[in-house]
């Protein structure tokens, strides 16, 4: 573990669960999958127990444009939202969502829920993807 996810990673994430989220447009599955599901592996890596790591892919298939039509999606944040996440994974961006709308929602949820994000080889504390006015307005 990196110095800089050690210091971002507390008891207090450890002790809730790492969802992985895994989604592509097209079936069947490629290389992409795979090293979406690898990170199962980055959660135990980065201190979580096995036990604690959950992988949603639900949505493999369904396109990223909005989380209204993806079951998965839908799970993630209602698991996020009961504050049951410590780190929510996904390859990058795309894999989540492709729409502004709902990336924003879901970077508000995880400030308000003290869930960390890893992407892009990173661990994030949620308030880095948001622009520094907006950083403390999460009641919107």
């Amino acid at each position: 573990m990196t110095h800089a996810a050690q210091s971002k990673i507390t008891a207090r994430h450890l002790v809730r669960r790492a969802c992985v989220y895994v989604r592509r447009a097209v079936w069947p599955a490629d290389e992409s999958t795979a090293a979406q599901y690898a990170l199962r592996q980055r959660a135990v890596a980065l201190g979580w127990q096995p036990e604690r790591i959950v992988v949603i892919d639900r949505d493999i298939g369904h396109a990223g444009t909005s989380a209204r039509d993806r079951a998965g999606f839908r799970r993630l944040v209602a698991e996020i939202t009961r504050g049951r996440v410590g780190l929510l994974l996904a390859l990058e961006v795309s894999r989540l969502t492709r729409a502004l709308g709902d990336w924003e929602r879901l970077v508000k949820l995880c400030a308000r829920t003290n869930t960390l994000i890893w992407l892009d080889g990173a661990v994030h504390d949620a308030d880095e993807f948001r622009p520094p006015d907006a950083a403390g307005d999460l009641d919107e």
